[in-house]
């Protein structure tokens, strides 16, 4: 698990709230199309950015349920979203959500298939909550795009084979449009949002994945920390060189659930 501390914390609330990762959410929030009135589930809510905009949505007639299984998560969401008489935040996870059948018009989830080992599940769960017809938007990083450059690739190579043990499903938006047909649902639209730096941003995503993955690397003993700690240094050097740049795309994966 990873463990924050208060500089660490707040660098990834600077980033939440930046453009890069703001763009990606506002990417899902039109797709999932919310008007008023409506019941929306946010599965996998963190510390409710999301659901605050959509409460924004649906007004006082509506209802956004933010379901998370953490503790942390779910008291940072009720603090931001406060003043919605229209918000609730429960406990729960995306394969076993604790709602009633057909409750929901809509559903939306951001960065959470790809640390569940059950897509097909996760799906037919958060489609059995959903009301026939209703819309159910997943969007995923597809970490087959992910460029970064180094001087050193062996070593960045051996950092992002760390990562990639943070997570269940490096190819979730591949995958889900055919898990979504073989169930019986429509799907809408796969779209794109690639996320391109060649400067280093404080309030970006690579800086955000850059503390996260030396911590990871060490915490988990997956490389030696100098090693973690030079291929980090070695990122600041090459954005103040001018030489820096990441690129990665999430996909928002918009369906239907059969009537």
């Amino acid at each position: 698990m990873l463990k924050f501390d208060a500089e660490v914390a707040r660098l990834l609330d600077n980033a939440y709230q930046g453009a890069d990762l703001t763009r990606r959410r506002q990417a899902s929030f039109d797709a999932l199309q919310p008007t008023p009135g409506e019941t929306i589930l946010d599965i996998g809510c963190g510390s409710g950015l999301l659901t605050a905009e959509l409460a924004r949505a649906v007004g006082e007639n509506g209802r956004v349920i933010g379901i998370d299984p953490s503790d942390d998560m779910r008291s940072a969401g009720e603090k931001r979203c406060q003043d919605y008489n229209c918000v609730e935040f429960i406990d729960g996870v995306a394969t076993d959500l604790p709602i009633e059948d057909e409750r929901a018009d809509k559903a939306v989830s951001v960065q959470v298939f790809e640390y569940i080992e059950d897509i097909a599940g996760a799906v037919s769960d958060a489609m059995r909550c959903l009301k026939p017809d209703g819309r159910l938007v997943v969007s995923d990083l597809h970490f087959g795009s992910f460029i970064w450059y180094s001087d050193n690739p062996q070593r960045m190579e051996q950092i992002r084979a760390s990562w990639d043990q943070h997570f269940a499903a490096g190819d979730v938006p591949a995958r889900l449009p055919g898990i979504m047909r073989r169930q019986g649902h429509h799907v809408e639209s796969v779209a794109p949002v690639t996320l391109t730096d060649h400067v280093l941003k404080p309030d970006g995503m690579a800086i955000m994945l850059m503390h996260l993955m030396r911590q990871f690397a060490i915490a988990n003993n997956h490389v030696e920390a100098d090693m973690a700690n030079d291929w980090f240094n070695e990122q600041i050097s090459l954005a103040r060189d001018g030489r820096f740049f990441f690129s990665i795309t999430q996909f928002v994966v918009s369906a239907r659930k059969s009537a």
